[in-house]
């Protein structure tokens, strides 16, 4: 169906916007944002909206953690007949200007949450390298995602609270994602779940004045690299390079004495660049921790991203982060505010980390589920 964004050129198949090169249901395009205050890094809020073309449906959610609580609201509509515009219920993310300006809005709703978002870009964005994947024979996974840096503007309101959100404070990272994306099901009330091999990954972000860094690498053993991606970036429209591009990484990770799950508390990653440069960073994990089970990844209480909820749909929660069967239920997958030290600077973002069962190194934190 016709939709505003055709009167705008970029077609690339003789259809209309709303419908995408092939009708896989697992074909998505996603958006998700994360911010927190520096240097504390004590708060960090998550907003995530998500495109389903082919399952007609767009899902979003929102929350923040602090204090050993995390507060959640989600939301799911059918796309047709407004299959592009980018809200669901009280939620809205406009791009206001490209690779620039996002702005982000909750209005006032049940779960006490909302806000008024302003993501102002504070380096150029990094492209991944690709990700594909068949298993037996099908194409499981064939997916574009770029990541980008920057500060926030605006307010928050949540639990009763409101919080002035300052740019020279609050720091934070965003991306995108189009096509196919692999099934991750990790409700374990809703088997089948998904079958993971041994591996190690983190991705992790950094933010420093004028620059940047983006890594990302999965393993399925200690040095057998079988995803790198990354690269140092620098302020929105300088001249990029290759040489800045990741080639390589080693890791060394101090896990915390959590009884309740895995938990990075500090680590070394030793960079090795495209120019020949080599150096290292030294990784320390601040307070707040979003666990992306509030937004939905791998499922939560039976619903996943794209299902079909109705014409619109919304709940909420708030969740005791140090009760044991909470933490049981989020798992592992979550957005970890760090503080990163690169010679003499020091920077800010966040890191997603897991550890499966059967992977060489780390064995000890391997008793309490990965993702």
């Amino acid at each position: 169906m016709l939709s505003p964004q055709d009167d705008l050129i970029g077609h690339q198949l003789p259809t209309t916007f709303d419908h995408v090169a092939n009708s896989d249901p697992s074909w998505m395009e996603r958006l998700w944002y994360t911010g927190h205050p520096v240097p504390g890094g004590d708060l960090i809020f998550d907003i995530g909206l998500g495109y389903h073309p082919n399952r007609n449906v767009m899902d979003a959610f929102a929350g923040i953690a602090v204090a050993g609580r995390q507060f959640n609201f989600r939301a799911s509509r059918h796309l047709r007949p407004d299959p592009l515009a980018t809200r669901v219920g009280p939620l809205e993310i406009r791009v206001v200007e490209g690779l620039r300006h996002h702005r982000l809005t909750l209005a006032p709703n049940e779960s006490g949450i909302a806000f008024e978002l302003d993501f102002l870009a504070g380096t150029n964005a990094h492209e991944e390298g690709e990700h594909f994947r068949r298993r037996n024979g099908r194409v499981t996974e064939d997916m574009a995602r770029a990541q980008q840096l920057g500060r926030y503007s605006g307010w928050i309101e949540f639990d009763g609270r409101r919080i002035e959100v300052k740019p020279e404070q609050w720091f934070g990272q965003r991306d995108h994602s189009w096509g196919i994306r692999g099934e991750m099901r990790t409700d374990e009330t809703h088997p089948p779940l998904t079958f993971y091999p041994p591996f190690f990954y983190a991705w992790t972000t950094a933010q420093f004045e004028g620059r940047g860094l983006h890594v990302f690498f999965k393993e399925r053993a200690p040095g057998d690299l079988i995803y790198l991606s990354g690269e140092e970036v620098f302020e929105p429209g300088a001249k990029r390079s290759r040489r800045h591009r990741l080639t390589g990484v080693a890791h060394d990770v101090v896990w915390a004495d959590d009884p309740l799950g895995q938990t990075v508390a500090s680590a070394t990653l030793a960079l090795s660049f495209a120019s020949g440069e080599q150096r290292e960073i030294a990784v320390r994990t601040l307070p707040a921790r979003y666990f992306l089970k509030g937004g939905l990844y791998g499922g939560l209480d039976g619903w996943f991203h794209g299902d079909d909820k109705g014409r619109l749909h919304t709940e909420h929660d708030a969740w005791d982060l140090n009760d044991p069967a909470t933490r049981r239920r989020v798992r592992t997958l979550a957005d970890h505010v760090i503080e990163v030290r690169d010679g003499n600077a020091v920077g800010y973002g966040i890191m997603e980390y897991g550890v499966g069962k059967g992977y060489e190194k780390y064995q000890r934190v391997q008793v309490h589920p990965p993702i």
